[in-house]
């Protein structure tokens, strides 16, 4: 479940104080082993999510990132080629070598049958946070320097994609069985942007993942990708296709291939409201998805405020109809 470990849980509530800031969280292999593994001693899910964030990249290269408690991370923008120029080349593996480690105890506590997944965001994600210098309601400062400096632009996107790739790789040989390239603001993005700031950026991590480790199992999610849709199904990058609330999978799935492994998408607050909303929500994805392979998940990231009891009922309730 996306965000699985998280301020929902009143044990990671616990660790997190201990921590002192988020980044020295995700930066603590043994604090962030134990979120991780957290909800999987209290809901036993098939999979683990591995504890970082997606701004770790940016902080590697050279960005300074903070994370303000209420408000969200602040990072020194960048917005002029000098500026990008000033961040390192290459990303420097041996900075996020924390969260390889924390990789590797998270594998190592595991049970044999639970997955491990890592994950990275997507660069137009990365970015849009880079440029703006924090999160933006529509990604309007990436957008206009995309209409104005598609050069410095195409120079930011390549850097990441680079960086992503080598992180993957790495996460794959640290002990993920998976991983996952998080779109969050795909949404942002009209057609004549989609396909060059977000479709072929992760579509050549995609391929550079596969080329190093050709074993490797990649999600691709891409939120707000509705009116891409169809395009997606038949042109996934990865070997599944995450999915968000918005997309109505019986109207959807028949479009693509059977073949294709989707994952998602429940509405996180259906699972916040709970009681009979939460069951609909269950059930339809249930129906949709039945004869296909799927990975039951939210459409987005569980929401702090979400009662435990539901995340129990929505998990005993998607157990009892995968047991029939």
């Amino acid at each position: 479940m996306m965000r699985q470990a998280g301020r929902y849980l009143a044990e990671y509530r616990e660790v997190r104080a201990k921590a002192g800031s988020f980044l020295n969280l995700c930066y603590n292999p043994e604090l962030a082993a134990e979120v991780t593994l957290q909800p999987i001693r209290r809901f036993g899910f098939d999979a683990a999510i591995m504890f970082s964030d997606i701004l770790v990249i940016p902080h590697a290269l050279g960005v300074d990132v903070t994370f303000q408690e209420g408000e969200g991370p602040r990072l020194s923008p960048t917005t002029s080629m000098e500026e990008l120029n000033r961040l390192a080349p290459t990303i420097p593996l041996e900075r996020l070598a924390p969260v390889f480690e924390t990789l590797q105890r998270v594998r190592e506590g595991l049970p044999r049958e639970t997955a491990l997944l890592g994950f990275c965001g997507a660069p137009w994600t990365v970015a849009s946070y880079m440029i703006a210098g924090k999160g933006t309601p529509d990604q309007a400062p990436a957008r206009t320097l995309a209409y104005r400096d598609p050069e410095l632009m195409t120079a930011l996107i390549d850097r990441l994609v680079e960086a992503s790739t080598a992180y993957l790789v790495r996460q794959i040989d640290s002990g993920a069985d998976a991983v996952q390239i998080f779109e969050s603001f795909g949404a942002a993005l009209p057609p004549i942007l989609f396909r060059p700031l977000s479709l072929e950026p992760i579509s050549r991590i995609v391929a550079g993942v596969k080329a190093a480790r050709p074993e490797a199992r990649v999600i691709v999610f891409i939120r707000g990708s509705g009116g891409h849709m169809t395009q997606l199904g038949w042109n996934c990058p990865g070997d599944a296709l995450g999915l968000d609330w918005t997309v109505d999978l019986a109207h959807v799935l028949p479009t693509f291939p059977e073949h294709l492994p989707t994952q998602g998408n429940l509405d996180p607050l259906a699972l916040l409201a709970g009681g009979e909303a939460l069951d609909r929500g269950v059930d339809t994805i249930l129906d949709a998805v039945e004869g296909r392979p799927h990975i039951f998940n939210l459409g987005h990231g569980i929401l702090p405020e979400t009662p435990v009891a539901h995340v129990e009922r929505m998990l005993a309730r998607v157990r009892a109809a995968a047991s029939r």
